[in-house]
């Protein structure tokens, strides 16, 4: 018998344990489209003018879409729809399959809170081994104590035929490495009462020997990766729960797993730009040209930033080459992000059990209700009313509920890539996330039934009828 959520929910399950950090998540996603059909492209190599599918990394970010098809669709300045939601469309005008063809964008994120190697992290401290970590993110702090903790994410060595003199290697170490130990109730007798204060500088140093005298980490990180201690420059590594990704419950319909918040998303990207795809070459998808695109970044927990954060110049490069590949200039770079939609798809706030005061009273968010789009009069989240009815309409055509989410008025709201992508794009942007509680926990819960209406709302979204 099949279980909740069926294939997708077991396909969750195995992309999660793939991507224990952001550079690992990229690469899984990279491999999953390769076996698609797309094509690695280089960012420092001219980008081929042939339709096809393609997919570029930035370190842990990467954007991916498809061409294919575009010229049996329409020609050069034909008139065309931006197709999100009916009326509503006439906010931008597309440029037929020329190269103003606008874009239809799913967006999301591949990092998650946690904690991360100092650069100079050797302590040995009162007969104890250490490693100085910090803090990465919001993360739950209580949540990544007494657990067994691996170390993943990439190790950068010396390499003298490479540009920079170094290449990234991508490393993990899954077995049960450190731990962070509680202070034991007898010594911290109020904690029950008045609730458990976590140092970060002081508490969040974990185990990992009982020598007294701390071990060169370098030298030990270069033992794992049987090279000379010189050969290592430098290292973004990250700790990771190791319980692996699993379902939880009587019926096995929740899912219980490290970094839902936001590689859920991811995965649901991934899968609805293949699905999308092979619906435009079965022709099942409506005349109105468009490309297909999935962004995912880097760095949104800590702000979004950096060289490959959605604040970033990534994903208007990329948009801008995809159009001069095709043999466009800027005035059609405009035109085609002036017809586009954008779909930011990151968690949402299941309404909890324990807890359904701290969420508004009349937009609870259900678990296995299917996902929601979220709303903050703030601009906290880019929705507004034109981004609400295409992601309705795409929801009408996947056959899913959508539900609402809007935080309570005096609490403060969270926030996505969406926002940032609206203003740097110009493009139409609403924001999505499928339910789940525990959010920036070291371990998260949502239901398995929920994975496939977001895969089929992200697949309606990228591929309208």
């Amino acid at each position: 018998m099949e279980l909740p959520g069926g294939p997708e929910a077991d396909g969750l399950l195995a992309y999660v344990d793939a991507a224990p950090s952001p550079y690992h998540a990229v690469a899984a996603v990279r491999d999953r489209l390769r076996e698609a059909g797309f094509t690695e492209l280089e960012e420092t190599a001219a980008w081929p003018s042939a339709p096809g599918r393609y997919v570029v990394l930035r370190e842990g970010s990467l954007a991916a879409w498809s061409t294919e098809h575009l010229e049996a669709v329409g020609s050069a300045g034909s008139a065309g729809s931006a197709g999100g939601a009916g009326s509503a469309g006439s906010a931008g005008s597309a440029g037929g399959a020329g190269p103003a063809t606008p874009f239809r964008i799913v967006g999301g994120h591949t990092d998650s809170p946690n904690l991360r190697v100092k650069p100079r992290p050797d302590l040995a401290r009162l007969g104890w081994d250490q490693l100085a970590l910090e803090v990465y993110g919001g993360p739950l702090l209580n949540s990544w104590l007494d657990r067994d903790l691996g170390l993943s994410g990439r190790v950068l060595v010396r390499d003298p035929g490479t540009a920079y003199g170094a290449r990234a290697l991508l490393w993990r170490h899954d077995e049960p490495l450190l731990r962070i130990p509680q202070l034991a109730i007898h010594l911290d007798r109020g904690v029950t009462e008045h609730g458990l204060t976590l140092n970060p500088q002081t508490h969040l140093v974990p185990v990992w020997g009982a020598t007294g005298s701390a071990p060169d980490f370098r030298s030990w990180l270069a033992g794992e990766l049987d090279l000379a201690p010189e050969a290592v420059l430098a290292w973004d590594l990250m700790t990771h729960d190791l319980t692996p990704a699993a379902r939880l419950g009587r019926v096995q319909d929740l899912i219980a797993a490290p970094r839902l918040d936001n590689l859920a998303s991811a995965y649901a990207g991934c899968r609805a730009l293949i699905a999308a795809c092979e619906r435009r070459a079965s022709g099942a998808t409506g005349r109105t040209p468009y490309v297909p695109l999935l962004v995912l970044f880097d760095h949104e927990e800590v702000g979004s930033t950096t060289n490959r954060g959605g604040d970033s110049q990534f994903l208007p490069a990329v948009l801008e080459r995809i159009v001069l590949a095709r043999g466009g200039e800027r005035a059609d770079v405009l035109r085609a992000l002036a017809g586009s939609l954008v779909c930011s798809a990151d968690m949402a706030h299941a309404v909890h059990p324990n807890y359904a005061e701290r969420l508004d009273p009349q937009h609870h968010v259900l678990v296995g209700g299917g996902p929601a789009v979220k709303v903050n009069s703030k601009a906290r989240y880019a929705s507004d009313a034109t981004g609400i009815a295409a992601a309705r309409l795409a929801a009408e055509q996947a056959g899913v509920g959508l539900q609402t989410f809007v935080s309570r008025g005096d609490l403060p709201c969270g926030s996505t890539i969406g926002p940032m992508t609206a203003a740097l794009t110009g493009a139409i942007t609403v924001d999505v996330g499928a339910p789940m509680l525990s959010m920036h926990s070291a371990r998260e819960l949502m239901a398995a039934a929920d994975v496939p209406p977001y895969v089929a709302l992200l697949t309606a979204f990228l591929a309208p009828a």
